[in-house]
């Protein structure tokens, strides 16, 4: 059986490393950043052997604003170019008559199932092929549908993959006792799962909560998690780590530490 794959979220400051000195497996872009930038940086990490896969922040799946059709055919044709296997975005809304750079939590109710997974048909036609989407967290939400059972009938009716983040799902169990990983699992045909998220959270004193950062190193407890899972069923993990980058040979241990013990 073959190891499987862990790698790394890329990121600017990343742009003056010897990538082929860190060991991942493949990395994760922001597509929106590429579509009016030079590309060579990551015709470059595919010319180390690894793949380079996207994970959009602007789709706004969950507004009511129509979609951006335009950006989806420029994301399907950098897809295209850089073979990539797989475009994400988040079960979330992140804006309609502005981009707001947040992502805010859907209602977890019949009405909005059917209207987001409508969205995300709309936007793999576009597309013309499947993308995943991401379990978000939140912070103060409503409806009557647990989130697994959201999750996975969101993915289900849309005939969509799920781009799984064990750190998301321990926050929210943190903060609002929310369904652990477990609940997840047991209603997310594995066939559905296209790869895991891993990234750390802190406790925030001024709103006394877990705050999902991208600062800091995954907990111990999602780490395993990342590991037990991607022996059982293969699935590549991706560290996200988006503020207070550490050094080349920090996040080079922290790579280390989601590789599974047990391969």
């Amino acid at each position: 059986m073959n190891t499987p794959a862990v790698g790394v979220g890329y990121r600017r400051e990343m742009a003056g490393w010897d990538l082929a000195a860190l060991p991942a497996d493949f990395h994760e872009v922001v597509p929106e950043n590429w579509l009016r930038r030079d590309r060579a940086p990551l015709h470059a990490m595919r010319a180390l052997g690894r793949p380079v896969w996207l994970h959009g922040v602007t789709l706004n799946l969950g507004g009511t604003a129509p979609l951006n059709a335009a950006m989806l055919r420029e994301v399907a044709s950098l897809m295209d170019e850089l073979g990539a296997t797989w475009y994400s975005d988040h079960l979330a809304a992140s804006g309609d008559a502005h981009q707001l750079h947040d992502l805010f939590p859907l209602p977890h109710t019949h009405s909005e199932l059917i209207r987001v997974s409508d969205r995300i048909r709309q936007a793999q036609d576009i597309l013309g092929r499947r993308m995943a989407i991401e379990n978000p967290t939140w912070y103060a939400n409503i409806g009557d549908i647990p989130e697994p059972d959201f999750l996975a009938g969101v993915a289900d009716r849309a005939d969509c993959a799920v781009l799984l983040d064990l750190n998301n799902i321990e926050v929210n169990r943190k903060n609002h006792g929310s369904p652990p990983l477990d609940a997840f699992l047991a209603r997310l045909s594995p066939d559905r799962i296209a790869y895991l998220h891993v990234a750390g959270h802190e406790w925030d004193e001024r709103f006394g909560l877990h705050v999902d950062t991208h600062a800091r190193s995954a907990s111990e407890e999602v780490r395993a998690q990342a590991r037990a899972l991607s022996a059982a069923h293969g699935w590549p993990v991706l560290l996200e780590w988006d503020h207070d980058l550490p050094e080349p040979a920090g996040l080079a241990e922290e790579l280390a530490c989601l590789r599974s013990s047990t391969m």
